[in-house]
């Protein structure tokens, strides 16, 4: 309980950190939100009257206080480009941003898994050699670079996927009931809008997965290489257990731990991920929302983003921790450390 506790007090003093420090920084650049929202052709008066009602003409203490207690209501603000309340444009945002990274997550765990053992078997071999080249491509290239030529490739010269969106112009959304598409297709029974969400799904997903993927290949060879060299492999070895059975029976269980905490992990690295690949793709999320935010100075939402994506990246940290010391009671910090 006590570490439990403590993994809390951790998770209120980060959001309170990150709020202070974005809001401070999203009001101290040389940008003036009034100005941007009355428009260029704006006079003077009009900008300051705008400044006034938006309370920009206030102490940045003061604004902080302000936006503090309008939190504390679960009041974000009003989005100057939609005009509406922050919370609304994140409730609708949200849903398309955690598809996004599930889908993600299942690519990377379904291949990095089976690669990271390839490797790990064949050490020092050919194919041992493509997986590791393929990995430290997908930590070296950046995301935004990786999408683009992606999109380049399977949508102008192939045409096998499309370049963006979540769904086909010619294909009704389905029944909203979690605003997971690929969900509440399955749920409404709608084969169509289901066959276009998972083909519009796929190149985002994929390019998301990517990064993360390499990390989950490294992570499942180095562990399993280190398992295969325990006493107990060897044992099993010496009493002529078969190099399948010792690998699924034995090996890749126990070398499978440090993998699976370190999925929570690379949860919230794919949400920060998707900031950028959202905006490629025009893929309506968070990470979309985010970026349209910034570019027209639109300060309520960026300061409300930044919060849901470090609060979401500290719950899943504190959450693996735990998951973690029961999961392998070696690892469990006493109540003096």
């Amino acid at each position: 309980m006590a570490r439990v506790a403590r993994r809390l007090i951790a998770i209120v003093a980060v959001a309170w950190s990150v709020s202070l420090v974005t809001f401070v920084v999203a009001r101290v650049i040389p940008a003036d939100p009034a100005q941007m929202a009355a428009g260029l052709e704006a006079g003077p008066a009009q900008v300051q009257q705008l400044r006034v009602l938006m309370g920009l003409d206030k102490p940045i203490l003061v604004q902080y206080i302000r936006w503090l207690e309008g939190l504390l209501r679960g009041d974000l603000g009003t989005s100057l480009r939609t005009q509406r309340p922050v919370t609304r444009d994140l409730a609708d945002a949200l849903p398309a941003t955690i598809e996004l990274t599930i889908a993600a997550m299942c690519i990377a765990l379904a291949t990095g898994i089976p690669m990271g053992a390839l490797a790990a078997v064949r050490r020092g071999r050919f194919a041992d050699a493509v997986v590791r080249f393929v990995a430290m491509s997908g930590v070296a290239f950046p995301v935004f670079w990786v999408a683009l030529i992606a999109q380049l490739v399977f949508y102008r010269v192939l045409g096998w996927l499309p370049a963006g969106s979540r769904i086909g112009q010619d294909v009704l959304a389905p029944t909203n009931i979690t605003g997971l598409y690929i969900l509440d297709s399955i749920l409404t029974l709608n084969g169509g809008a289901l066959i276009s969400a998972l083909h519009h799904i796929v190149l985002p997903a994929s390019i998301l997965a990517f990064g993360r993927w390499a990390t989950i290949v490294r992570m499942t060879r180095v562990s399993l290489l280190e398992v295969l060299n325990e006493d107990y492999i060897r044992t099993a070895r010496a009493k002529g257990s078969g190099q399948k059975s010792i690998l699924f029976h034995h090996a890749l269980r126990n070398a499978l731990l440090p993998v699976i905490t370190m999925v929570g992990l690379q949860v919230g690295y794919l949400l920060s991920g998707a900031v950028l690949v959202e905006w490629v793709f025009s893929w309506p999320g968070v990470g979309d929302y985010a970026v349209r935010s910034i570019v027209t100075l639109d300060f309520n939402p960026i300061v409300a983003v930044a919060m849901v994506l470090s609060l979401v990246f500290v719950v899943i940290n504190s959450l693996v921790d735990i998951l973690y010391g029961i999961l392998d009671p070696r690892v469990r910090v006493q109540p003096s450390q």
